[in-house]
């Protein structure tokens, strides 16, 4: 199933998207990779997913891509004496190290070890940010901190086992908790593609992850902490992808700021060629109605102009009234958007200038090669995948076949804009590789007959990281 569309659509599976059928209808609606939250998924719930979308991708022979998305740390308060306390505005509210039943004045606050980075000054959110709290100082015990003082800022009911969240303090919490482990470990033995780490900080959060996961999946860093914009490149350089995970930066950072932040992020992405996802609340309202609000099309069409490779459905498709009707309509806005007059100015004018490698220039020469002669198709030989991602980040008007010797790199590509996947059977040493891959394109509807395209691969073949060929060709005149 060939899709002319450039961006992605990720669809979170769930209560209402558990059904085969209606999985393969979210596929044939335009999904082109599926999601598992791991917050709301069993082990043996998550082994059947996989099992259902590894038999629609058999059945039409297209690989998919399968996001395992990780709960991270989920930090929390403890109970109250009468299950809730209310809280006012400008009174004091203690967080307690110690285990006791909370009130008006105080709570207990299972991780201390947070303690210590919590300084005069420094917000603290409770209950996706309905309460907020300023800290004014603490209180320590041969050298450990026992309780932090705090002045209520804006008030409220707060309940048991309310979320909290530290905007102004880099957290000493590993962003992989034992659930994420056991997690992490049933997801990599189903080979999923993508591993989605939660509430990264800083670099060595997903370094502790690619150590473990060996090159068995890609990393996606969640970008969803204030911490992680001061070294936004340096995760970037670590992670194999991005997502702007816009629910938590909402809530830890004002919401008027995250626009600009999730321009960045994907700007960020692009220049260094990884793939960078847009979530959350995208069609929010689709969640009860079968249309989307008018400002929601406009959220979706903004992602698209903004170079995101992807855009990602979460309640609308996982528990949602109209799972199906909310990918085709995200489908419907994305294809208007590509083909808007518009469109292709904007990213042209978001292109970071050329990666100052062999390969770099290869990619460069591909995009400007295929434009001057309206070549429609730019086919690439790509081992790991990495002549494929090149070409992605010059957002080539042309389309982008890439033929993989194996389906596991197919499968990763789904998740990058522009590239459609297909995999090739090894190739025997005599096989001209440029007539090959025409004809390929060819069987594949991407180029017509003596439709001339341009092939790019390194020569020797299959050596990792070697691009360094490009050729103008077609399956007859090579």
């Amino acid at each position: 199933m060939k899709r002319d569309r450039r961006v992605k659509i990720i669809a979170t599976l769930g209560p209402a998207s558990q059904d085969p059928e209606v999985i393969r209808n979210l596929f044939e609606a335009g999904c082109d990779v599926f999601r598992i939250n791991m917050s709301h998924t069993s082990h043996e719930r998550l082994a059947t997913y996989v099992g259902m979308i590894r038999t629609i991708e058999k059945d039409s022979n297209h690989p998919l891509g399968i996001l395992v998305d990780l709960q991270g740390p989920k930090l929390r308060i403890g109970t109250f004496k009468e299950d809730s306390a209310s809280l006012k505005n400008g009174d004091t509210f203690t967080l307690w190290r110690a285990p006791m039943d909370g009130d008006s004045t105080g709570v207990f606050f299972p991780h201390g070890e947070v303690f210590n980075a919590l300084e005069p000054g420094h917000r603290i959110l409770l209950d996706d940010g309905r309460i907020q709290l300023e800290v004014i100082g603490s209180q320590s015990k041969e050298g450990e901190v026992e309780r932090i003082e705090t002045r209520v800022i804006a008030g409220g009911l707060l309940s048991n086992r309310k979320g909290i969240a530290f905007p102004d303090s880099l957290i000493p919490v590993s962003a992989l908790t034992p659930k994420d482990q056991a997690d992490l470990d049933a997801a990599l033995a189903l080979n999923i593609d993508w591993i989605a780490l939660s509430f990264v900080q800083r670099p060595e959060d997903v370094e502790e992850v690619r150590r473990q996961v060996e090159g068995r999946a890609f990393i996606m860093a969640k970008i969803e902490k204030p911490q992680a914009l001061a070294c936004i490149n340096s995760i970037l350089a670590v992670s194999d992808g991005l997502m702007v995970a816009r629910g938590d930066l909402g809530v830890e950072m004002p919401l008027e700021h995250v626009p600009g932040v999730q321009r960045r992020l994907i700007f960020a992405a692009n220049s260094c060629g990884k793939p960078v996802v847009v979530a959350t609340q995208m069609l929010e309202s689709m969640i009860q109605a079968p249309i989307p609000t008018r400002a929601e099309v406009s959220d979706v069409s903004t992602a698209v102009f903004e170079g995101a490779d992807a855009i990602m459905l979460s309640a609308e498709s996982a528990s949602g009234n109209y799972p199906v009707q909310a990918v085709m309509t995200m489908s419907r806005i994305a294809d208007e958007t590509e083909r808007d007059i518009l469109y292709r100015n904007a990213i042209d004018r978001q292109r970071p200038h050329p990666d100052p490698t062999e390969a770099g220039a290869i990619a460069e020469a591909a995009r400007t090669i295929a434009t001057t002669l309206n070549l429609q198709a730019i086919i690439a030989w790509t081992s790991s995948g990495a002549t494929a991602l090149r070409l992605a980040r010059e957002r080539p008007s042309a389309k982008i076949l890439a033929l993989a010797p194996r389906l596991e790199v197919a499968r990763r590509l789904t998740l990058v804009w522009g590239i459609q996947s297909l995999v090739v059977s090894e190739l025997h040493p005599e096989t001209d590789i440029v007539d090959h891959a025409c004809q390929l394109g060819q069987e594949a509807a991407f180029i017509a007959p003596e439709e001339r395209a341009i092939v790019v691969a390194g020569i020797p073949f299959g050596h990792l990281g070697s691009t360094n060929m490009l050729r103008i060709a077609s399956a007859t005149h090579t």
